[in-house]
């Protein structure tokens, strides 16, 4: 068995303008797809103790994860997000405030699992209310033999300067989209323009040993920048989208299970790129999708 991979932060339900319901969260939707990809994929996160809770619950556990460290709030509701989708398929968000996930505890039972955990993901949203950014910092700090994975997803304004910074500062990887490298060169104060330059401060800032950001421009493909190496850019395969919801969470796990298999970056990227190619064809961030037809697609594999 493989070591936990943890997504650590938001479990919601997105509702979609037909009334459409679905699991998610970047957390959560990170997860899934580790444990898709044959990893032992489990989220951290808080629901409340209401209906949509317990039918949170039930979703997770008919998707194949475990509930084992969802917390329960007996007092904020489940956390909620409308959803949007533009003629292009990417969507918008409206995050309800003051939910079960604001309120993540450090408990025995979680500090276990972040000394077993082989990697752990985290992003900027959860950490807007200070009992969840407490409990993830604790899990950050305690979770000394994980890859740590900084998923910057800026959402709203959601987000401060401290916790951004505090965030980089044990990432083994960073990742982020275009747009989000230039809020935070504008938030930073960093004096570059280029987006290599943008990029060798982003690198600058923070102090693991190793240091990889992935920047990601959607259907335009992706770069991954090493710390002291060459950068590799690819392009994205064809998809016909049905949206995009979720595929930056399945790409991350794709790159993160791939690398704690000791694959080589270059098919790390492609395959991602691929299954989150094929993330997009489906509607919601939770499809099955087939890990050999991707493998075959991507890396030429048998």
């Amino acid at each position: 068995m493989t070591r936990p991979v943890v997504g650590i932060g938001e479990l919601l339900w997105d509702v979609f303008p037909d009334g459409r319901r679905v699991a998610g969260g970047a957390p959560f939707n990170f997860a899934f797809h580790c444990r898709q990809l044959g990893h032992a994929g489990t989220v951290v996160s808080r629901v409340g103790d209401d209906d949509l809770g317990r039918e949170l619950r039930d979703e997770v556990r008919r998707l194949g994860m475990s509930d084992e460290f969802i917390q329960t709030d007996p007092e904020r509701p489940t956390g909620t997000v409308q959803v949007t989708l533009d003629a292009a398929g990417v969507p918008a968000y409206r995050i309800t405030e003051g939910v079960a996930w604001d309120a993540l505890a450090w408990t025995p039972a979680v500090a276990a699992l972040a000394g077993e955990a082989g990697a752990v993901c985290h992003g900027t949203l959860a950490q807007r209310a200070d009992e969840s950014c407490v409990t993830i910092q604790t899990m950050l700090h305690e979770c000394r033999s994980a890859h740590r994975v900084f998923d910057v997803n800026l959402r709203q304004h959601y987000y401060t300067v401290p916790r951004i910074t505090w965030s980089l500062y044990p990432a083994h990887t960073v990742k982020l989209n275009v747009e989000e490298l230039a809020a935070l060169a504008d938030l930073l104060g960093w004096p570059s323009t280029s987006e290599a330059g943008r990029v060798a401060e982003l690198l600058r800032s923070w102090a693991a040993e190793t240091r990889v950001v992935i920047l990601t421009r959607g259907a335009d493909g992706c770069s991954v920048y090493p710390a002291g190496g060459e950068p590799l850019t690819m392009p994205a395969p064809p998809a016909s989208v049905v949206d995009t919801v979720g595929a930056g969470d399945a790409f991350t796990a794709a790159m993160v299970c791939l690398h704690l298999e000791g694959r080589q970056m270059r098919d790390c990227l492609r395959f991602a790129l691929h299954y989150a190619a094929r993330v997009c064809e489906h509607r919601g961030a939770t499809p099955h999708i087939d890990r050999a037809e991707v493998e075959r697609a991507a890396l030429g594999t048998p």
